[in-house]
């Protein structure tokens, strides 16, 4: 990565006094871990439609559908002061560069799902989204986005974080230039990647990439876009792993017997769910380095995110 990857975050979750209770819900894995890696663009917005700190608490009323945001106590609708502000907002968020967006779990204003909203007579059902965290996904549908309290799903976290990589390579690959070289580089790198997630998504991109036209540029690199983002957000299971690492087979003319049998053995136990990814991977990445296969060298699916995050330590 040529800079720190650019994140959208709730202002609380980097331990901004900002809630409506003057305290903070600062995520240490967010600031401490990840945070190495990224730089974060912090969004409250409560405080920066201008509620004070602290206020009266908010929460959804009415349809799930399109619930009004209202204070607690006194009643007072706040939806079109939100939902003016957010309009604005996230067309300043434009000129940021995100590659994704961590929202605040259970937020009336930034909740990205399973949100309380109450009915007329007082009974909550969690079935809401919060009334910025709704305009910015909708304002933009490929970006990455989580709560802090999925993240602690380490399947979701991993599936969060490795889009988040992706997209900021597909980046820097479009700032080079919408050359066909370029989106035929970039999908090579990342074939065993997108298999990992979508054998659909991975032929579809095939075919497109297969096919490409100099004068469709434009066109092509949209849809391209929208694939490995969607392909991406479908999470990938052990067995998926499998049929991909069952896929590497540039190196097996190179292996002894016992080689052989030992990855396969390794391979089986993580489909069992004996064993998690990084030990096949990791047997995987030496035997490429050892056998010298460019191909596979360069393959993102081996190495889609820095080690030292252990994402493939649990799953």
């Amino acid at each position: 990565m040529e800079h720190r990857i650019r994140l959208g975050i709730s202002a609380c979750l980097l331990g901004k006094q900002v809630r409506y209770d003057g305290q903070h819900k600062r995520d240490r894995y967010l600031t401490d871990t990840l945070g190495q890696y990224m730089e974060y663009v912090p969004v409250c917005p409560e405080v920066e439609c201008g509620l004070g700190v602290p206020r009266e608490p908010l929460r959804l009323v009415g349809a799930p559908a399109a619930p009004r945001l209202v204070t607690v106590k006194t009643g007072v609708d706040l939806t079109e002061r939100m939902i003016t502000w957010a309009n604005r907002r996230v067309r300043e968020l434009e000129d940021e560069d995100l590659c994704g967006f961590i929202f605040k779990r259970a937020s009336p204003s930034s909740g990205m799902e399973r949100v309380k909203v109450y009915s007329d007579k007082g009974v909550p059902t969690k079935s809401g989204i919060g009334v910025f965290a709704r305009v910015f996904m909708e304002h933009f549908p490929l970006l990455p986005a989580e709560e802090e309290g999925r993240l602690h799903d380490v399947v979701l976290r991993e599936n969060f974080i490795e889009r988040v990589f992706a997209l900021k390579r597909w980046r820097e690959t479009v700032a080079g230039g919408r050359l066909p070289g370029r989106l035929v580089a970039f999908h090579t790198v990342h074939k065993l990647l997108i298999m990992s997630h979508s054998e659909k998504h991975y032929r579809e991109m095939g075919r497109l990439v297969a096919g490409l036209e100099p004068g469709q540029m434009q066109g092509s690199f949209d849809t391209y876009e929208a694939l490995l983002m969607a392909a991406l957000r479908l999470k990938s299971t052990p067995q998926k792993h499998v049929n991909v690492m069952q896929h590497m087979g540039y190196f097996k003319s190179d292996l002894s017997a016992d080689e052989k049998q030992e990855l396969l053995e390794l391979i089986d136990r993580h489909r069992q769910g004996v064993l998690p990814l990084i030990v096949p991977i990791t047997l995987l990445n030496h035997y490429v380095r050892k056998y010298s296969k460019p191909y596979l060298m360069d393959q993102l699916y081996l190495n889609p995110h820095p080690i030292e995050l252990q994402l493939r330590n649990h799953v």
